[in-house]
């Protein structure tokens, strides 16, 4: 099966360090070469926090799945998956 846009940048999330949109459309591209523009990756990361999505990927049902955090050094943010997800993951 085809991965999606959404599995992509759930899998690229995955390593819980923090994704500003470019980098994730640049990782995209270099590791599945597709190209999403950044409303596109911003979609992606708005349905991780969906219950499909959380289904799909072992996500705890309830609570805050993305951490959205203001970048340290300018402008704009970056998100990460947060990390109770790994716990939740070991309960299974």
């Amino acid at each position: 099966m085809a991965m999606t846009r959404n599995d992509m940048v759930f899998e690229l999330m995955s390593n819980f360090q923090p994704w500003e949109f470019w980098k994730l459309q640049r990782a995209i591209s270099e590791k599945y070469d597709e190209w999403y523009g950044e409303p596109s990756i911003s979609a992606a990361i708005r349905d991780i926090r969906k219950p499909e999505a959380r289904q799909r990927y072992n996500l705890p049902p309830t609570g805050e799945v993305v951490i959205k955090e203001k970048r340290p050094n300018g402008r704009g943010y970056q998100y990460r998956l947060a990390p109770q997800i790994i716990q939740h993951q070991r309960s299974k």
